[in-house]
């Protein structure tokens, strides 16, 4: 196997050609032309139609995102529907649930917060969710599994999340052998591609996660992330490290770097780990890694997954807070400009890494393709947000991954949360087409 040089990446890559910008936008009209034909169920339209709701009016959406937050807790309906009409009551005092109409409400509402966890969430366990892997498989798109759960407090909380995402890497590997062959999904020009990629996070591998001293976190979790590693290898899958917000950040990193470069997994397995352009510092942290892939001596490529951040609420609140300046961009705009600038930066530095662009804006993706030139590049969405996207990138032959979550409702509910804020944000691609704004002005260069 050979070591992969540098790549001669400029520290600002040059702006989108004017020259492109025709392409791109004939591209992303065919990308939202395949989107609309996407098949949808009537219930998946109700669903929309909830979100859109959601996003009109900020103190429904508090309230029911709220009520999400202590569902779990809820053991009968009659809890659910005190809740709900407690939370209704505070948006209107003038329209509280009326107390005979309360358990039906109570049912309702607990029917909705398991559905729309069924729309992210592909299983309660990596067995579980290997049916509707495969389906997707068999569809034409390839898909990233993340075991749901949040910070740990204990050694023993860290050591049984990394046992699940072990026993994860072995089960899904051992079904992945059946699927058939998806050519497009298995090989691009760097070499061949696993079938299986999970993706992991370093606040649940360890309880020492501290901003003011990372290297306790990165001490405490490289022997789990090693063993994962190990497994990943021995099975053949990917592991990617997925980043978290910013007290997080510096730990991830250098664990990463530290434990990638050691000689024992210089050969393997396929690893990456991701990057959020809403971060000012976004360019300087992309350099870090393209240093350090350079020079760690690996004989396969890094994926970076260039994601917007899914992180923005709990980083500007924490600042505010703090009276510290927001780590993040504070305008669409500017996020979208570092997303496309990070974008040509990654593409250019192929083959030291492997970019995998993650996006729901038609714009974003449509930019990467007509930049990468070869369509030789990976395309992410999310399960749930990301489905008609999906069908419409496999559908036109390109590279699609989904990522998946895998968990139990009350582990996922963080992540619902921060999904139904990401798509019912006022300024989202998804809610300004669902809403019909001019396809032209969204496909406008930032």
């Amino acid at each position: 196997m050979r070591t992969l040089a540098p790549a001669a990446a400029a520290p600002d890559a040059a702006p989108t050609p004017v020259s492109l910008e025709p392409e791109v936008r004939a591209l992303g009209h065919r990308i939202a032309a395949e989107q609309a034909r996407a098949p949808r169920s009537a219930g998946r339209a109700f669903e929309d139609r909830g979100m859109e709701l959601l996003a009109r009016d900020p103190q429904l959406r508090a309230a029911l995102f709220r009520l999400v937050d202590v569902a779990p807790a809820c053991a009968t309906p009659r809890e659910l529907a005190d809740h709900l009409g407690a939370l209704l009551g505070e948006v209107d005092r003038k329209l509280p649930v009326a107390a005979a109409r309360r358990p039906l409400a109570g049912r309702l509402a607990g029917v909705a917060v398991h559905r729309m966890a069924q729309r992210f969430i592909v299983g309660q366990g990596p067995r579980d969710a290997v049916p509707a892997l495969a389906r997707l498989w068999r569809a034409g798109a390839a898909a990233s599994v993340d075991l749901l759960g949040e910070a740990t407090v204990t050694a023993a909380e860290a050591d049984r999340y990394t046992a699940r995402c072990d026993e994860a890497l072995r089960t899904l590997a051992a079904a992945a052998r059946g699927w058939p062959a998806q050519p497009v999904l298995e090989r691009d020009g760097a070499g061949a591609l696993p079938r299986v990629n999970l993706s992991v996070k370093v606040s649940a591998m360890t309880p020492h996660v501290r901003a003011d001293a990372p290297e306790l976190g990165v001490a405490d979790a490289a022997g789990r992330l090693r063993g994962l590693l190990r497994t990943a290898r021995d099975v053949g899958a990917h592991l990617h490290i997925d980043m978290e917000s910013m007290d997080t950040r510096a730990l991830i990193t250098d664990l990463v770097m530290e434990v990638l470069a050691e000689p024992e997994f210089r050969g393997g397995p396929s690893a990456g780990i991701v990057l959020q352009a809403y971060l000012r510092d976004a360019d300087e942290q992309l350099a870090r890694l393209l240093d350090w892939a350079g020079s760690a001596g690996r004989e396969l490529p890094f994926t970076i997954r260039l994601v917007k951040g899914a992180y923005w609420e709990h980083e500007t609140v924490d600042a505010q807070q703090h009276g510290w300046t927001a780590p993040v961009f504070e305008t669409k705009a500017d996020s979208d400009r570092s997303f496309e600038r990070l974008t040509r930066r990654l593409l250019d530095a192929r083959p030291l890494i492997r970019p995998a662009i993650a996006s729901h804006n038609v714009r974003s993706l449509a930019h990467a393709i007509v930049y990468s030139g070869d369509r030789d590049l990976e395309l992410q969405v999310l399960r749930g947000l990301g489905d008609d996207l999906q069908h419409a990138l496999s559908t036109m032959g390109l590279r699609v991954r989904t990522y998946c979550p895998c968990g139990d409702l009350v582990a996922g509910m963080s992540y619902l949360v921060r999904r139904l804020l990401e798509n019912t944000s006022n300024d989202s691609f998804l809610l300004s087409r669902a809403r019909g704004a001019d396809l032209d002005r969204l496909l406008a260069a930032p």
